[in-house]
């Protein structure tokens, strides 16, 4: 029980750096975070391997469409890059964003 002129008792606090709700980064679009470069997939290049979708740590590529493509997702890219360093294709490209 919090003492009458506390904001909030260090009890009844969420812990920290612990995530309560499994999966919840879906509940927040953090693309707005993004770093000023997006990918860009060059379908041509691309050969459907996934690494991508399986590396990107912010679950920005959709799951495989009926062509086998994974689509890029820009509410939640942070435009970190790691599927364009990964892709062993190089058919990921970092592009500049354009601001809209």
């Amino acid at each position: 029980m919090a003492a009458p002129d506390a904001i909030e008792c260090w009890q009844d606090l969420a812990l920290g750096c612990s995530i309560e709700k499994p999966g919840n980064s879906c509940d927040f679009q953090t693309g707005d975070w993004r770093t000023g470069q997006k990918p860009v997939t060059d379908r041509e290049e691309c050969i459907k391997c996934g690494l991508c979708y399986i590396l990107c740590p912010d679950a920005a590529y959709a799951p495989a469409d009926e062509e086998g493509y994974h689509d890029w997702l820009d509410f939640y890219c942070k435009g970190c890059g790691i599927c364009a360093a990964e892709c062993p294709k190089d058919a990921i490209a970092m592009v500049e964003e354009v601001a809209s």
